[in-house]
């Protein structure tokens, strides 16, 4: 790794000779959680075992927003207690520890119960595995600011999502050679079993990290920012800091590339995809993409992380209105082996632009802030999101109950404002 001299001298001193090894850690760290994560992915794996398992339709619509949402609201309650601690390295690794037994718990209900039971035993699994990944979000940017220098940070997130990209592609090869058209639950409680192992290996690596002690100095004024009501916290700061306000604002209107991948499949699946757009070639396409992404968007985003938010979420907002024109029109898509490929290229396409918005977004925020300002705005940020993604998911639910371009429509809306107004953010990656 290019180590940039300028950057570098912006970290305390015993740490500076661990630059390296602590970016392969993290890397490395990264790579296994995001390779965990298509093991358990609330747009594609779980909804399949759902449809396995015999669970409701009506609660496969609480996947994702429980996965994202639940990662993120608490986040503002959790804040105060990670800025106490002297090591942040340890609230990442409590985290990891939490994911991986909650995907081991589901893992044995995918074995062993189906139906109603096994659909709300496995949302119930589902929220503890996001406050776990609530812990590890907050954790993870603190300790990234803090052990790599400014220049490096979005290479780090580019080479963690293109490792990930390898497993994914590797996993749904395995998924469309072996597991065939019609997957049994215990395959896929196997996979679930092997995404639990990924996440010990996680908190295995990240204990080597070598990260500078929080001094007491330090530590309490990052208290005393706390408020008795994060609420409250998060309402002044959004108020009173106009930057975090327009970043806040900008994210809110990115949700584009996160929400719109369900409902891509889902219509996939109304079109009488079977073979090409099942599992495997889901995982597949999102693996490739992230492949391709991590690759070349990490260095973009150090570059300029706002120009790649933008520019990611209006590509995925063009790909929106591509599928509902396409589906719009009469025979223009019907149940053969073309329209499968449409539908693969179209959620590859946007897989793709969604890492870029994604390492774009991460790299903005950690070099938006220093010290402990910066677990503040990665908490408070999330908080707000996770209120916003409930809000924007459930108007995107309801319109999908009349029809389902008409949320994809909706999204792609929100996505172009969202481009506008990303090109008003400063700039803050450059050194």
């Amino acid at each position: 790794m290019h180590r940039n001299h300028e950057g570098e001298v912006q970290l305390p001193s015993e740490v500076r000779p661990y630059v390296a090894s602590n970016g392969i850690r993290i890397v490395s760290a990264n790579a296994l959680q995001s390779s965990g994560d298509q093991m358990v992915n609330a747009s594609t794996v779980l909804p399949w075992l759902f449809a396995t398992l015999g669970v409701p339709a009506a609660l496969t619509g609480l996947l994702v927003p429980i996965r994202e949402a639940g990662s993120m609201l608490p986040q503002a309650f959790i804040t105060p207690l990670v800025l106490r601690t002297s090591y942040r390295k340890w609230v990442f690794i409590v985290g990891a520890l939490t994911q991986a037994v909650s995907v081991g718990a589901m893992a044995l209900i995918a074995a062993l119960a189906e139906g109603l039971t096994a659909g709300i035993s496995i949302l119930s699994a589902l929220i503890v595995f996001s406050l776990g990944r609530c812990l590890s979000s907050i954790a993870s940017k603190d300790v990234q600011g803090r052990t790599v220098p400014k220049g490096e940070r979005g290479q780090i997130n580019g080479l963690a999502t293109t490792a990930a990209g390898l497993v994914a592609i590797t996993l749904g090869l395995g998924i469309r050679i072996y597991g065939g058209q019609d997957l049994s639950n215990v395959a896929l409680a196997w996979f679930l079993a092997m995404g639990a192992a990924l996440w010990i290996g996680v908190s295995l690596v990240y204990t080597g990290i070598r990260e500078p002690q929080q001094t007491a100095q330090n530590t309490a004024s990052d208290i005393d920012t706390q408020t008795a009501n994060t609420f409250v916290q998060m309402y002044h700061l959004i108020r009173d800091d106009k930057p975090f306000r327009h970043f806040v604002t900008v994210r809110s209107l990115l949700l584009v590339s996160s929400l719109s991948p369900p409902f891509l499949v889902t219509l996939s699946v109304q079109y009488g995809a079977k073979s090409l757009a099942g599992l495997g070639g889901f995982i597949i396409a999102s693996g490739v993409a992230a492949l391709i992404g991590g690759r070349i968007f990490g260095r973009v985003a150090d570059r300029s992380s706002k120009w790649l938010m933008s520019i990611g979420a209006g590509i995925a907002s063009s790909i929106l209105m591509l599928v509902v024109i396409a589906a719009a029109i009469p025979k223009v898509l019907g149940d053969n082996w073309y329209t499968n490929l449409f539908f693969i290229a179209a959620y590859f396409s946007l897989t793709l632009m969604h890492t870029g918005v994604r390492v774009g977004r991460k790299t903005y925020v950690v070099d938006m802030a220093e010290g402990g300002q910066r677990t503040t705005y990665v908490a408070v940020s999330n908080t707000a999101l996770g209120i916003v993604l409930l809000v924007v998911g459930g108007v995107s639910s309801l319109l999908a109950m009349f029809h389902l371009l008409l949320t994809l429509l909706f999204l792609a809306v929100v996505g172009f404002v969202g481009v506008f107004a990303g090109s008003r953010l400063p700039e803050v990656s450059k050194t």
